[in-house]
């Protein structure tokens, strides 16, 4: 069991929600990149954009939902997050959520082009 401070662990989430966020929102200039302009000329490529920009705004909007309740939690409300991180897949992800990672994201934000990694 891994008891930790619910304010705590919910500011994390919302850590990880604006990684995500950021993440997301760098796919809509990439992918003008690689089609041009012309991109926006077909509707379902109009949709998939809109549909970039909302992914953002629901990220950020639920980030900033949890981000404004964790507030009024108090710090002596406790959750065991052992079940929930055995769940979470990815290895940074799961270090972030459970308080193991220094700087608190488990993406690198700012890795240079061309770095990717094995899974």
């Amino acid at each position: 069991m891994i008891e930790e401070a619910l304010p705590a662990v919910l500011l994390r989430i919302v850590s990880e929600l604006h990684d995500v966020a950021y993440l997301i929102e760098r796919i809509e200039p990439q992918l003008l990149e690689l089609g041009g302009t012309s991109v926006l000329d077909h509707p379902d490529s109009l949709k998939v954009m809109q549909g970039i920009d909302l992914a953002v705004q629901k990220t950020r909007g639920i980030a900033e939902f949890i981000d404004t309740i964790t507030g009024s939690i108090p710090a002596g409300w406790m959750v065991d997050v052992a079940t929930a991180l055995s769940l979470v897949k990815l290895t940074e992800m799961q270090k972030a959520l459970g308080g193991g990672a220094l700087h608190g994201h488990s993406q690198p934000l700012a890795k240079a082009a061309g770095d990717f990694d094995f899974f």
